[in-house]
């Protein structure tokens, strides 16, 4: 007996629920364990554990624009192959989700107001990227993912030399979207120019400055 192949409606109710479970709620298990784990934890003053807070919440919120992102543009794929490629890598930002919900837990903070704002327009982004063809939704990962790694790059350079914890978070996650950018390049994304790279710069400095305190 065939399966039965899910409408258009179908699959954004579907969608609509994937992003409710990802805002309102506490992230998914993930598949692989936090680096953090076996990690001792170490001793922050209130301004170390201010600022690690801050910069934990804003790769969490970047996560949730991540997962948007992919289920919005896996929602208007025409490939299959890009459609399960952009799956594949919700699934693996679910990992990141959790382990930078549980770390911002252990600093004794909550995960941004903004995020159900964020996760629509990232999701919207996605989805209209999708729409025009599958070549712009793999460049558009690529260049999102080159921006996330950035700010991770910038976050390491910030964090407490003594936040262990947190440091190997964003060490795995920086591995990880450096490997995704890499991905949707090889499957035929289209390279942004230097200007559009620095317009999403500038957008993705709203999300980062507003996520930091709130």
């Amino acid at each position: 007996m065939s399966s039965r192949q899910l409408s258009l409606i179908d699959k954004f109710i579907s969608q609509l629920d994937h992003g409710i479970r990802t805002v309102l709620s506490d992230a998914p298990l993930p598949g692989r364990k936090s680096p953090a784990v076996s990690i001792e934890d170490q001793t922050l003053n209130e301004a170390e554990r201010s600022h690690a807070l801050g910069l934990m919440r804003v790769n969490h919120t970047g996560e949730v624009c991540a997962q948007a992102l992919y289920q919005g543009q896996a929602l208007t794929a025409k490939l299959p192959d890009v459609r399960e490629q952009m799956k594949e890598a919700a699934t693996e930002e679910i990992d990141h989700l959790s382990w930078c919900e549980d770390r911002i837990k252990d600093l004794g903070g909550r995960t941004s107001v903004f995020n159900p704002i964020f996760y629509a327009m990232s999701f919207g982004i996605g989805a209209g990227a999708g729409i025009v063809s599958d070549k712009l939704s793999l460049g558009f990962v690529a260049a999102t993912e080159d921006q996330v790694c950035a700010h991770l790059k910038t976050h390491l350079d910030q964090l407490p030399e003594t936040d262990h914890k947190s440091r190997a978070v964003v060490k795995e996650m920086l591995a990880d979207e450096e490997r995704h950018a890499q991905a949707a390049l090889d499957a035929g994304g289209y390279k942004f120019p230097t200007p559009v790279k620095q317009a999403m710069t500038l957008i993705s400095s709203v999300m980062t400055k507003g996520s930091y305190k709130i």
